[in-house]
């Protein structure tokens, strides 16, 4: 792909974003990126979020301690890392060394946020981590070393969304995984007119607790759309 000139600072990042774009490079070694900007979209309508039935059992037990922006340098590390799975489209990642310093660095100006699920030893075994602007959430990447993890942190996101008004999750792609959750595809037309209606609403990503418990989790997400 042709390679952007311009250094990725996060100024340019929060504009692309507002404006539908989004950088990746071609492998972690190469220096430079591009950007994406997609015919057609994934998206999470936050309100038929779908939590298969098996999943909100796990949520109950709640195996894991999830946390928010508890260490959000290692969630993106970690979704830097290449997946063994030869069917994973991670196995030679987007995520470089100039991608990674810039979402850090819009991270500690509040506007990229990670959801983090750790095991009983306090290891990090799966999270997500994505862009926030408004009333729109951009979902960049997720990772799990432990089954279910990287579902949990979804759950937790969206319900975090929901609580705070947001009104678009955007996941980018449509992919198997993210299809049972009930992830559409849009076009690039409606993407921009429903990205333009989150731009202009307040959120709040802080109004759920950093913690907060599996029960709380599970009333904030939609009602009906739990099953099998």
């Amino acid at each position: 792909m042709p390679q952007n000139p311009e250094p990725l600072t996060t100024d340019l990042l929060l504009h692309a974003y507002a404006s539908g774009y989004f950088p990746m490079a071609d492998s972690a070694d190469d220096p430079g990126y591009y950007w994406v900007y997609p015919e057609r979209r994934g998206v999470v309508p936050l309100d038929r979020f779908h939590l298969p039935r098996s999943l909100a059992k796990t949520l109950r037990r709640g195996p894991f301690r999830v946390r928010v922006d508890h260490d959000f340098p290692a969630v993106i590390a970690a979704c830097a890392e290449p997946s063994p799975d030869p069917l994973d489209m991670r196995r030679n990642t987007w995520i470089n060394q100039p991608i990674r310093a810039a979402y850090i660095e819009l991270h500690r100006r509040g506007f990229a946020h990670s959801v983090e699920c750790y095991d009983a030893g306090s290891r990090l075994v799966g999270g997500l981590y994505g862009v926030r602007l408004n009333g729109a959430f951009f979902g960049e990447s997720m990772f799990s070393r432990a089954t279910d993890a990287s579902k949990l942190a979804l759950a937790y996101l969206v319900a975090r969304l929901r609580l705070g008004g947001f009104l678009l999750l955007d996941t980018q792609f449509q992919t198997p995984h993210l299809a049972r959750f009930g992830t559409e595809e849009i076009p690039r037309a409606e993407y921009l007119h429903r990205l333009q209606a989150a731009l202009a609403v307040r959120a709040d990503f802080r109004r759920m607790a950093p913690e907060p418990a599996p029960d709380e989790v599970l009333q904030a997400l939609p009602k009906g759309t739990s099953h099998g």
